[in-house]
């Protein structure tokens, strides 16, 4: 899927950087090269990467010297994350790590419009800032944080939208996974559309 921008940005306020495994999700257990962008106005209370969200705080970096530091290593997945990457346009960086060889994930709440050029789009949606309805229709997975009952309700309104070959996924949030998980796997043996999803990177003690 490819969305283009009039504007094509060449730098973009990175917080990290790094090569580890990805954790979540329908990706979960690949090698993956993450990019965490600086920024996100969406504001979920139990963040963990809360210094993520002022994109002041994080150092710009040129494109091309990013992708320079990826191919360096033997990654061929790269996921993009923040923060909130789409507040960015992301154009040139996903053109630039194709052009590598690269296959290029995001993982968004959806809250700001699509650009850039993807292989898998993640949509996690948040009722702090709800996704775009014109997003909702490009995921390949759809994966909601569970932090209380109330967000079954939500991830149903949203797995209602997704395509038919969306995955779903729910997620314990993982301050509270030992009260929701339980919830969550009887919600999933009882509607078994979704899949359960866990931060297997935290449980490992990678980034």
């Amino acid at each position: 899927m490819t969305i283009t921008s009039s504007t094509i940005t060449q730098q973009l306020p990175v917080m990290e950087h790094f090569y580890t495994i990805q954790g979540e999700g329908g990706h979960q257990g690949r090698a993956a090269y993450f990019i965490r962008l600086g920024g996100c106005d969406v504001g979920c209370v139990w963040c963990d990467v809360k210094d993520s969200w002022d994109a002041n705080k994080h150092p710009l970096m040129a494109i091309d010297t990013l992708v320079e530091i990826v191919a360096a290593t033997p990654a061929r997945l790269v996921v993009i994350t923040g923060g909130e990457p789409l507040m960015h346009d992301l154009t040139a960086l996903t053109s630039a790590l194709q052009a590598k060889g690269f296959e290029t994930n995001i993982e968004t709440s959806g809250s700001h419009p699509l650009s850039g050029s993807w292989d898998w789009i993640c949509l996690s949606p948040k009722k702090f800032k709800a996704p775009l309805p014109e997003v909702v229709p490009f995921a390949n997975e759809l994966k909601v944080v569970i932090f209380n009952q109330s967000d079954f309700t939500w991830a149903e309104k949203y797995a209602a939208l997704v395509t038919p070959h969306c995955k779903l996924y729910l997620q314990p949030e993982w301050d509270k996974a030992s009260v929701v998980t339980p919830l969550i796997i009887d919600y999933i043996k009882a509607n078994p559309q979704w899949q359960l999803s866990l931060q297997i990177h935290k449980y490992i003690n990678v980034p």
